[in-house]
């Protein structure tokens, strides 16, 4: 897809205006995790190595905010995941190394703390399907869970054991549990919000923290020629609780509980009908699913005409993540139109909060999503899009 001129000026004014607002680490508020992937100092490294990358920025400074990142030290406790600690930490790295010796030192000691992470979160999850017992959307997601490690690991060495392993893990949470209901397996213990539920837990659709992250996973993975035993039967038991839930009019409810469901007041990335649609839209594409495919980009679609409920820029609850979302879409889309309606929403895409650092929610986020619209690259891998 050929970016309009006048956008793509305009976009590198915002892009370079933000760079400039961000090119110091001392500038990184108090309260920013540095080691944070969604609102710390690896996202704005992540930005300056995209720039760094493609020849639009320097090394010097991505290293610096690299440093930054890093200078606390590793999290590889319990609660950490793709957006925190160490995973985050070796996401951005990976990025920076970029097919070169830049890193491997640091890499090397990564990989070894996220795989130990990595197996150490299984073997509990494994343990937790055993006991018959319900998850917690911590254990699975995409922002703190295992989704979000497969993510990484797919990205940095898709043939390793581990990959496989958490592919497995994904195929074993879409089987029945040795519960006495008609519940789905990865239907959570508590409330969206996390806290205890009083209508016996929920199921969350979304792709941020829903049941639409792990089939986004396993729809990469398969795209990859990466497979394992069970794999495209959990793809299907996914989808088609997707179509259960579906509305008349194109769109999915953010969650759906033992009294209703709740509907998304906005097409977002994290929790909207976008997510959800891009994951259905990627395992309908290796399923050979002409049918689901067109029905995810008929809801993309819809989402374009209400996109103006978008109040934020950035890339989890707004505008740059939407755009993102969609612009993925359309590189496999059946329907042209889908990129020509996408480009006449660019503008909404030039919007920036300059003073906030985060990437999921800040300036940094909509800066990367501008930079790359036409540049080859899969740092959009943390948020399950290719």
């Amino acid at each position: 897809m050929t970016l309009p001129e006048w956008f793509t000026a305009q976009a590198t004014e915002v892009v370079e205006r933000i760079a400039a607002r961000w090119a110091d680490p001392a500038a990184l508020p108090s309260d920013a995790p540095p080691g944070s992937l969604g609102g710390g100092a690896a996202g704005i490294a992540l930005l300056h190595t995209e720039r760094a990358r493609t020849g639009h920025g320097d090394w010097a400074t991505a290293h610096a905010w690299l440093a930054r990142a890093i200078e606390p030290g590793a999290d590889v406790t319990d609660t950490a995941g793709l957006f925190t600690g160490a995973p985050a930490l070796a996401f951005v790295l990976h990025s920076a190394a970029d097919d070169s010796r830049r890193y491997q030192r640091a890499l090397r000691t990564l990989d070894a703390a996220v795989t130990d992470l990595t197996y150490k979160r299984l073997r509990a999850a494994h343990q937790r399907m055993e006991q018959g017992r319900r998850p917690a959307f911590a254990e699975y997601d995409l922002i703190q869970g295992l989704t979000g490690l497969g993510c990484h690991h797919l990205r940095r060495d898709p043939r390793h054991s581990i990959t496989g392993d958490v592919l497995a893990y994904l195929v074993r949470l879409t089987q029945p549990l040795a519960v006495a209901d008609t519940l789905p397996p990865w239907w959570v213990h508590h409330a969206p919000n996390g806290g205890p539920s009083t209508i016996g837990g929920h199921g969350n659709l979304g792709l941020a923290h829903g049941i639409a992250g792990p089939l986004a996973l396993l729809a990469i993975a398969a795209r990859q020629g990466v497979v394992v035993d069970g794999h495209f039967d959990a793809i299907h038991a996914i989808t088609d609780w997707l179509d259960r839930w579906r509305q008349p009019d194109l769109t999915w409810p953010e969650v759906v509980t033992a009294t209703g469901i709740r509907r998304s007041d906005r097409p977002s990335w994290c929790y909207g009908t976008p997510g959800v649609a891009r994951a259905h839209q990627l395992a309908a594409v290796v399923t050979g699913r002409a049918d689901r495919r067109q029905e995810a980009e008929g809801a993309l679609l819809r989402c374009i005409e209400d996109s103006a409920r978008l109040t934020e820029s950035g890339l989890c609850h707004g505008t740059a993540g939407f755009i993102r979302t969609a612009w993925r879409a359309a590189q496999d889309s059946l329907n042209p139109g889908l990129a020509d309606v996408v480009t006449t929403h660019l503008a909404a895409a030039l919007q920036a909060d300059l003073h906030n650092p985060g990437l999921l929610r800040g300036a940094p986020g909509v800066a990367l999503n501008l930079h790359t619209l036409a540049v080859e690259t899969d740092w959009d891998r943390c948020m399950a899009l290719v």
